[in-house]
């Protein structure tokens, strides 16, 4: 069984997808990017500012579903160019504790969804 899992708090899905499905006790979120849910603007004027906005809207699904990022057992961070590694990493990693951080990838990719410059999925874990 799968429960889907949605909230005003993160993006709405601008495809054929949900924010997260919930199966089990193993939640699979969709790739989040720097969309303002109570604006609908997309933040990309610095790394920093969309990076932070990627990481407040995956903390607004986790949220929804219970969990925090305690739970968080795996990340994906899609980025367009490896230059932004050491920033999108800084604020990334201030939303975890280092030595129960989750398992990850960081792929540079050609182009992401909107042009946005950083995209990250995670799995979380009740």
């Amino acid at each position: 069984m799968k429960k889907i899992i949605f909230t005003d708090k993160a993006p709405a899905p601008i495809g054929p997808y949900n924010q997260a499905v919930l199966s089990g006790n193993t939640l699979y979120a969709s790739g989040q990017i720097a969309i303002n849910p109570a604006s609908g603007e997309l933040i990309t004027d610095n790394i920093n500012d969309e990076t932070t906005q990627v990481m407040q809207n995956i903390a607004a699904i986790l949220e929804a579903a219970n969990m925090t990022f305690e739970n968080v057992v795996k990340a994906t961070i899609f980025i367009m160019d490896m230059n932004n590694f050491g920033a999108i990493n800084t604020i990334y990693g201030s939303y975890f504790d280092e030595k129960t951080a989750p398992a990850r990838e960081t792929v540079q990719v050609a182009c992401l969804p909107k042009n946005v410059n950083v995209e990250i999925s995670i799995i979380a874990v009740q």
